[in-house]
């Protein structure tokens, strides 16, 4: 799964990696990005521009938004048939943007795990496969909401989980973010594990493990 990551760099850097998308002129770097919490990315819209969603999907049709903070992660082979993605996979995609996330390794006879920072070689950053709903409340309100998208790890994300974060190539997100609604079977080539000798990990604190944290230090090897 994909439980935590990070959105360090200055707007200016993400201006420069993703060219044809708009972004917000100003926003605090994060570096303990958790669940429910806001969540920079760019849906299919049309529209082209980044902006704000709450981190754990919540379907449009749901009686009860805490549903999404169950809904943080979509596994790739699945997409197509549960309930609560379907249709997003179908109608409502999108780019949830970062430059870099955490994962933790079981150790052999230890209870506890070890964290680590997992991020691109060059440290540019990335976008996630992700997918997006809006929801109404009673009262007139709305939340739109996002979820990762994971798949199988790659040689790298192996040793330390079974599952990551499906990270798109950039001459995906075109596709990847069509509006017109697309199948199942169009879009599966796109959900694969990025190439491991593209990617760096290192262990860090455990001061990640609370969600509260938030600061340089959590990225830094130890």
């Amino acid at each position: 799964m994909c439980g935590r990551f990070t959105l360090t760099v200055d707007p200016a850097e993400f201006k420069d990696a993703f060219t044809e998308f708009t972004f917000p002129s100003q926003f605090a770097p994060r570096f303990n990005i958790a669940p429910t919490q806001p969540i920079l990315a760019i849906p299919n819209d049309a529209k082209s521009k980044a902006d704000f969603f709450v981190w754990g999907l919540i379907p449009s049709w749901a009686k009860d938004p805490t549903i999404g903070q169950r809904l943080i992660n979509a596994r790739a082979e699945t997409l197509g048939e549960k309930p609560s993605f379907r249709g997003g996979f179908k109608y409502k995609r999108c780019l949830i943007l970062a430059d870099g996330f955490y994962e933790w390794q079981a150790q052999p006879g230890a209870k506890t795990k070890v964290p680590h920072f997992i991020f691109l070689s060059d440290r540019r950053p990335f976008a996630f496969a992700g997918l997006w709903d809006e929801w109404h409340s009673p009262d007139g309100g709305s939340i739109r909401s996002a979820t990762i998208i994971t798949t199988e790890p790659n040689e790298l994300m192996s040793r330390l989980h079974n599952r990551m974060p499906v990270i798109l190539d950039p001459s995906d997100y075109a596709e990847w973010l069509d509006p017109a609604p697309r199948t199942p079977e169009s879009l599966q080539p796109l959900l694969k594990p990025f190439p491991a000798d593209k990617m760096s990990a290192h262990p860090v604190s455990t001061l990640v493990n609370t969600p509260a944290n938030d600061r340089p230090e959590l990225v830094v090897p130890v």
